[in-house]
């Protein structure tokens, strides 16, 4: 980076910051898209005389309310609820709802903003947005949880709809949650219609949505790896997590010929030397699915595996990393612990799983580096199908799904590669890649549009 163009995103952020305090998630995401933009609005005029990267930069509205509901021992408990509706550009805001403790602003509003580069990636017409509460769903019963769905529902129906905004699942909200959420909207507004995506089968869901943004991560591994005529056939995977992201990473994984070595959650890890295969990924389906145990009764049925107490995976030798848990998970540290033990290519299944220092480490070892608005785009590209679905009242089989969103991933890597090579040995930085080309097509919208 040039030193007139690390000034200017220095200045910006300064300027970022000072109108965003607290909020350093979203400080993150601004810094890391701008360092691969400025290069671009320098060169461009009405880039700088529309101020285009401060209004995208500032989403549209949020709004913030409260959610009050009811225990099972009668006692009132009340949450804290958001929806940062972003940037509606090139379609209704899109994006998932998180019920997790640790929800504040400043992680929905670096959601949000990266939502509207992955969006614009899929070539669908979806715009930016997220949201989510403070609620914290495990340990609850399933009528507590239907109660705040319901509580949530009965204000956040005055602002979505199939035209306006089309909330889905994230970390928290699964298939049961997005099921109280639609009959309570039903039961609201007496229509039937798609304005959530995630939904059961029975009602409006489609097929190959729960594991699509984990078969796409490994889709867009493969891509990469092919764009320079390898496979990740043979390889050695390390994957974090072990919700639907990481499940349906390690299945399609083991499909593709890899290894899986690890997989994980908040008490820690396991490593099993021996590798994951259907009947262990079996076991771990019903562990986290049905059960909802911890990873360390993997290694008691297994004898050969390890379980790390309150460690993560990225110390264990491997050519791929797949990171599926949640943001920061991969510090500066952890990348030059990878990159020493032999890693070829990472790919972010999780939002914003690498810190800012890890990804320069990656980029400056020159490992395929997959940036999650890229890489776990699978996700919204799938309920981007599911709203097409609903407005045609049709419904596809899970071939059909999977076929469009292997041609969404690799659409996506296309993009990345048209606008990340760099030098003349045609290193591709995926991270540039990704953001030039989600924002190329939000921004000329929003010129299009004028002072809007």
């Amino acid at each position: 980076m040039s030193e007139r163009t690390q000034h200017e995103v220095d200045q910006f952020m300064n300027g970022l910051v000072k109108r965003n305090p607290g909020e350093p998630e979203f400080h993150q995401a601004v810094r890391e898209v701008t360092e691969s933009l400025m290069p671009i609005i320098l060169d461009n005029p009405e880039y700088q005389k529309t101020q285009i990267l401060e209004r995208m930069t500032e989403p549209d509205r949020i709004i913030i309310f409260r959610v009050t509901w009811e225990d099972d021992e009668g006692c009132f408990r009340a949450n804290r609820a958001w929806r940062v509706q972003f940037n509606n550009s090139i379609g209704p805001y899109k994006g998932g709802l998180r019920f997790h403790p640790d929800v504040n602003q400043s992680v929905l509003k670096f959601l949000g903003f990266e939502q509207t580069f992955k969006n614009s990636l899929t070539g669908l017409p979806m715009g930016g947005g997220k949201g989510g509460s403070n609620f914290n769903p495990k340990g609850k019963s399933d009528h507590e949880v239907m109660r705040f769905c319901q509580s949530m529902m009965t204000e956040l129906h005055r602002f979505i709809g199939e035209d306006t905004d089309i909330p889905a699942g994230d970390i928290g909200v699964g298939a049961r949650e997005i099921s109280y959420l639609f009959g309570q909207y039903k039961r609201l507004k007496n229509r039937f219609t798609g304005i959530l995506t995630g939904k059961g089968l029975a009602f409006g869901g489609s097929c190959g949505r729960r594991e699509a943004t984990g078969y796409g991560c490994v889709y867009f591994c493969e891509s990469m790896f092919q764009h320079r005529g390898e496979s990740i056939e043979g390889k050695r995977c390390l994957v974090s997590g072990s919700g639907n992201v990481a499940i349906y990473s390690i299945e399609k994984a083991l499909e593709m010929g890899a290894k899986v070595l690890t997989f994980s959650d908040s008490s820690g890890f396991v490593f099993d030397p021996d590798g994951i295969d259907e009947e262990k990924l079996a076991f771990i389906k019903d562990l986290k699915e049905v059960r909802r145990g911890r990873v360390n009764e993997y290694a008691e049925k297994f004898g050969r595996a390890e379980f790390h107490a309150g460690q993560n995976p990225w110390s264990v030798p491997a050519e791929v990393a797949l990171p599926c848990a949640t943001q920061n998970e991969i510090s500066e540290e952890d990348a030059q612990s990878l990159i020493k033990n032999g890693v070829q290519s990472v790919c972010e299944g999780a939002n914003m799983p690498t810190a800012l220092e890890g990804v320069h480490a990656f980029l400056k070892a020159k490992v395929l580096f997959g940036p999650a608005k890229a890489a776990n785009a699978g996700g919204v590209a799938v309920s981007g199908l599911e709203q097409s679905q609903n407005a045609l009242r049709i419904s596809w089989d899970h071939e059909e799904v999977d076929r469009r969103l292997k041609s969404i991933m690799r659409e996506i890597h296309s993009k990345c590669v048209e606008h990340g090579r760099e030098g003349d040995d045609q290193f591709v930085n995926y991270v540039k890649g990704a953001n030039i080309g989600g924002f190329l097509k939000v921004a000329e919208a929003m010129l299009a549009y004028g002072a809007v």
